[in-house]
C-alpha cells in the first residue's frame, strides 16, 4: 500500500461523491428548488468558497452575516441578488465521508421540516422531487458506463477461466463430466488447463466470473460447467454443486487459476516467492520476481503446466532452464539449471472419532511425515523479531514435534494468543513466544524440513482408495517423534531424498512382481545418549505400488507464477466500449442487489464486507497494476455507492423515494412520528454497518 496509491484512490472518491451530488444538484436546479449548500465530506467545514465572497477557512457565514446581519440562507432571492451573492455555498468538509445537497426546505436529520417558499423542496411536485432525490445514483450509474468505457477502449487483463489446479476437500476434486464416456475421456474430472466456456450457460469471459458464480449461487444450487479440454472433441460438461470453503468462508468448488510462466512480482506474493529462488540457485543466479521463463532445455514453454510437464519427464536429471526479463527487452537472457525435487506422497489423513467426512492431507512417505519448518517471515508479520525463516518447529504448546497440518489446525483453535514455541535455529534450540492473529495464523510461510530425515508424529491411520480407512505401514513401530533416520536395511540416509529412493530400491524387485515387502529402518530416538534401533516395516503390493509411482515435483509451485490473463477490450471501438460499459453495468447492480440478498441467506457472510478503510486499501493495490485497472475499480465503486444509496432505508436516497411514492399514492406525506422513527432507526443502522465494516477493515489490515 503505497501514499500514492492512496492518494489517487481518496481522489477517485471525491470524484464519485462529487459526481454523485452534482446529479442532486443540478435536478435540484431543474426543478427550482434553492440549493443552499454543495458539500463533500461531513462535519465542521473547512473552506467554502460562495459568489461574491470568495474562498475562504471555515463557511463563508460568517463573513455574510458580518456583512448584512443574517446568514446567506436567511436571505431571499432578490436580496442575494442585490448584494452580489450567490446562493449556494461550495464546502469541504474535515470528515472525508460522504456528502451533501443542502436544499431549502429538506433536511435528512429533520424530514418533516419543510419551508413555505415557492423555492422550497416541499413546495415543488412529488415527481420533481422523485427526479432530484434519485438523480444521484443515475449519475453514479452513468458515470460507471463512462469508466467502464474508458477502461475497455484500453483494455484490462484478468486472470482467464483455466483451471490450474483443484483443491482437496473441494467439489471441483471429485468432480466427473457427465458426457466424458460418450467423448472417449478416460479422466472425467476437472484437470489444469482446461478451460471454462460458459457457466450455467452464460459465457465466462474471467477466472473471476467463476468465483462469483460460486460465492453468489444459491444454497444447495449445483452450477453446471461446459469446458474446453484440449484434444477432445466437444465440451465436457460438469455439474458442481459449491461447497463453503473454509479459507475464505464463502461458496466454492475450489480451484486455482493457470499459471503463466512469468514469477509473480506482487508485494503479497515475496514472502512465498524470494525463498523459493533462493532453494533453488534460481536468485543466486540473477533471477529475479517478474522475470519470465521462456524455455527448458530448448523448448519452449508458455505456461506453467508446460514447465511442470517438462521437469517431471527430466526424472531428477537437471534441466537447463532460460529466464527473460519482459520489461527490459534488450537485457541478455539468463541461463540456469534447475533439479527437480523428488515428490513425496500426499497422504491423507481421517478426523479424529466423531469428525466424519473431515480429513487432511501431509506431505510423506508411508506414514512417516517431515518436520515442520519456516520457509520465511514476511517484513509485516507480527512475529519477525521472534521467528526466523529456517527455525524448525521442536515443540508449540503442547504438540511436540508437531506435523504441519497439525500445527496449523491446533493455532486455528486459538485466534489471538500467543503460543510458547520452541524451535531448532541453528542447531540450537531456541525458546521463543509466537502470536497469532485473528485466524489463529502465526503470519509465517509454513514448510518442510527436508533436509533432514527426521520424523514429526507419525501416521498411524490413512485413507485408501474407496475412502477406506487402514493402518499406515508404520502404525504398529511406535516411533518417538523427532526420531532420526539413519538407514534403510544397509543403505545410509541424511534426507528426504535419500530416504525416499533408498526405500524404492529396497523394494525394486517387490516392485517389479507386484509383491509385498518389509524393510528394516535403523532408527535414532531424539534422547541424550539413544543408540539406533532398528525397526521393521511390513510394506503391502499396494504400499509398494504407490511408492514407486511417486515422480518428480517442480520446485518453483503455480502459486509463485502470474495466474494466465486474458484481456478485456473493445479494441478501440468506442461503440462497442459503449455496449460493454454498459453490460458490466447492468451485470454488477444485479451483483450488488444480489449479495445483499445473499448476505440475508448466511451464504455471504458480514465479514466478507468491507468499508472505507478497506476499500482505500484495496484500491491502492489496484492502483499498482496500472491505472486502467484504477478506472475500472472507480467503476465498480460507483455502482456500489448507486445500488446502496437507492436501498429502501431511511436516510439513504431510496427511503426517501419510498416516502415521495408513499406521498404520489395517499396523497399525503407519511405521518411526522413515522418519518422521525424511521430516521432514528436509519441512523442506527448505518452507524453500525460503519462499525462493523470499520472493524474487519482494521483486522485484514493488522490480521
Amino acid at each position: 500500500m503505497t501514499l500514492l496509491g492512496i492518494i489517487a484512490i481518496l481522489a477517485g472518491f471525491t470524484l464519485l461523491i462529487v459526481i454523485h451530488e452534482l446529479g442532486h444538484y443540478f435536478a435540484a436546479r431543474w426543478a427550482g428548488i434553492r440549493a443552499d449548500g454543495f458539500a463533500v465530506g461531513m462535519g465542521p467545514t473547512a473552506l467554502s468558497w460562495r459568489r461574491g465572497v470568495g474562498l475562504v477557512a471555515g463557511s463563508t457565514d460568517r463573513i455574510v452575516r458580518a456583512r448584512h446581519g443574517r446568514s446567506a440562507i436567511e436571505l431571499s432571492d432578490e436580496e442575494l441578488r442585490r448584494h452580489g451573492i450567490g446562493e449556494t455555498e461550495w464546502s469541504l468538509r474535515w470528515l472525508p465521508i460522504g456528502g451533501f445537497v443542502k436544499m431549502l426546505g429538506q433536511e435528512d436529520l429533520r424530514p418533516t421540516g419543510n419551508d413555505a417558499s415557492e423555492r422550497s423542496y416541499a413546495s415543488v411536485g412529488v415527481g420533481k422531487r422523485m427526479v432530484v432525490v434519485s438523480a444521484g445514483v443515475i449519475a453514479n450509474a452513468v458515470l460507471a458506463v463512462i469508466l467502464f468505457m474508458i477502461a475497455f477502449l484500453v483494455g484490462v487483463r484478468f486472470p482467464a477461466p483455466v483451471i490450474g489446479d483443484t483443491f482437496v476437500g473441494l467439489p471441483a476434486a471429485t468432480a466427473s463430466a457427465s458426457n466424458a464416456a460418450a467423448l472417449g475421456v478416460a479422466d472425467p474430472g476437472l484437470l489444469p488447463g482446461d478451460r471454462v466456456l460458459t457457466i450455467d450457460g452464460s459465457p465466462a469471459r474471467t477466472f473471476d466470473d467463476l468465483m462469483i458464480a460460486a460465492a453468489m449461487s444459491p444454497p444447495n444450487t449445483p452450477l453446471a460447467l461446459a469446458v474446453e479440454r484440449p484434444g477432445v472433441d466437444g465440451p465436457l460438461e460438469f455439474t458442481i454443486l459449491p461447497a463453503v470453503d473454509p479459507i475464505s468462508n464463502l461458496l466454492s468448488i475450489g480451484v486455482a487459476p493457470a499459471s503463466s510462466t512469468r514469477l509473480d512480482d506482487h508485494a503479497q506474493s515475496l514472502a512465498f516467492l524470494e525463498p523459493a529462488l533462493s532453494q533453488t540457485g534460481l536468485g543466486a543466479a540473477g533471477v529475479k520476481p517478474g522475470m519470465e521463463l521462456t524455455a527448458l532445455d530448448g523448448a519452449l514453454v508458455s505456461t506453467w503446466e508446460e514447465f511442470d510437464r517438462l521437469v517431471r519427464r527430466a526424472e531428477g536429471r537437471p534441466v537447463m532452464t532460460r529466464w527473460e526479463n519482459p520489461d527490459a527487452p534488450g537485457a541478455a537472457p539468463i541461463e540456469v539449471p534447475l533439479v527437480a525435487r523428488p515428490a513425496l506422497d500426499a497422504l491423507v489423513i481421517p478426523g479424529a472419532a466423531g469428525e466424519p467426512g473431515v480429513q487432511d492431507r501431509e506431505l510423506g512417505l508411508l506414514g512417516l511425515t517431515p518436520r515442520a519448518r519456516i520457509e520465511s517471515v514476511p517484513a509485516d508479520s507480527d512475529n519477525r523479531d521472534r521467528l526466523r525463516a529456517g527455525d524448525i518447529v521442536i515443540r508449540a504448546g503442547d504438540l511436540v514435534h508437531p506435523r504441519a497440518v497439525e500445527l496449523r489446525r491446533s493455532f486455528m483453535a486459538r485466534p489471538r494468543q500467543s503460543v510458547a514455541m520452541v524451535v531448532l535455529r541453528d542447531g540450537v534450540e531456541v525458546e521463543v513466544r509466537a502470536s497469532l492473529n485473528r485466524r489463529g495464523q502465526m503470519g509465517v510461510v509454513l514448510g518442510y524440513d527436508l533436509d533432514h530425515a527426521v520424523i514429526s508424529r507419525p501416521v498411524d491411520r490413512l485413507v485408501a482408495a474407496g475412502d477406506q480407512v487402514v493402518p499406515s505401514p508404520i502404525a504398529d513401530a511406535a516411533l518417538i517423534p523427532g526420531s532420526r533416520i539413519d538407514a534403510v536395511d544397509t543403505t545410509s540416509i541424511a534426507t528426504w531424498a535419500d530416504l525416499r529412493q533408498a526405500l524404492r530400491q529396497a523394494t525394486a524387485e517387490a516392485a517389479s512382481s507386484k509383491s509385498s515387502a518389509t524393510v528394516t529402518l535403523t532408527v535414532t530416538a531424539p534422547t541424550p545418549g539413544a543408540v539406533a534401533s532398528q525397526v521393521e516395516m511390513a510394506l503391502s503390493a499396494a504400499d509398494v505400488e504407490r511408492l514407486h509411482a511417486l515422480g518428480w515435483g517442480t520446485p518453483l509451485g503455480a502459486s509463485l507464477f502470474e495466474p494466465v490473463m486474458v484481456r478485456l477490450s473493445a479494441d478501440g471501438n468506442p461503440l462497442r466500449a459503449i455496449g460493454m460499459g454498459f453490460t458490466e453495468t447492468h451485470k454488477l447492480i444485479v451483483m450488488t442487489y444480489l449479495t445483499i440478498y445473499r448476505l440475508m441467506q448466511r451464504t455471504v457472510g458480514v465479514e466478507q464486507l468491507r468499508g472505507p478503510v478497506g476499500i482505500v486499501h484495496l484500491g491502492s493495490q489496484v492502483v499498482d497494476q496500472g491505472w486502467a485497472y484504477l478506472v475500472l475499480f472507480l467503476a465498480m465503486i460507483s455502482i456500489n455507492l448507486a445500488v446502496l444509496n437507492f436501498l429502501p432505508l431511511p436516510i439513504v436516497d431510496g427511503g426517501l423515494f419510498l416516502y415521495l411514492v408513499y406521498e404520489k399514492v395517499k396523497g399525503r406525506a407519511p405521518p411526522a412520528g413515522f418519518q422521525n422513527a424511521a430516521t432514528l432507526v436509519g441512523l442506527c443502522l448505518l452507524a453500525g454497518i460503519f462499525l462493523v465494516t470499520f472493524y474487519n477493515d482494521v483486522m485484514r489490515l493488522f490480521g
